[in-house]
């Protein structure tokens, strides 16, 4: 079986994009909960250290997203609320747990490279 038709392809790109999903979704979370509020009393250094370093998983995030939407083959519909749970509080953590329970049930069709351009197999003659 080849690695793209092995289905721990999908449970590795699923288990790339929870890890990515915690850390941004924590970052944000205490981004807005905690820094803003410490920003707008005078005290700016958390925003300043944690607004990047947020910016750089949410870049990996959106790769990691990415990736697992089309392994999985979701809809434009998934694939933008797992880009926009990044971007709103709390939400990273609800896309992902229900992203997590649809791969895992396996209502998902894994992404298979095309017959002809698999190693050994010639394209399929009509």
């Amino acid at each position: 079986m080849s690695q793209f038709t092995d289905l721990s392809t999908l449970d590795g790109a699923l288990l790339r994009y929870r890890v990515l999903a915690y850390i941004v979704g924590t970052g944000l979370a205490l981004l807005v909960f905690v820094g803003v509020p410490l920003q707008a009393a005078g005290y700016p250094q958390l925003v300043t250290i944690a607004g990047p370093i947020h910016g750089v998983f949410y870049i990996v995030y959106l790769v990691m997203a990415l990736d697992l939407a089309r392994r999985a083959r979701f809809s434009l519909v998934e694939m933008f609320a797992m880009i926009g749970a990044g971007l709103i509080p709390i939400l990273a953590f609800v896309i992902e747990r229900r992203i997590t329970r649809r791969v895992r049930a396996g209502a998902v069709e894994p992404w298979q490279l095309p017959a002809f351009l698999r190693r050994g197999q010639s394209p399929a003659t009509p």
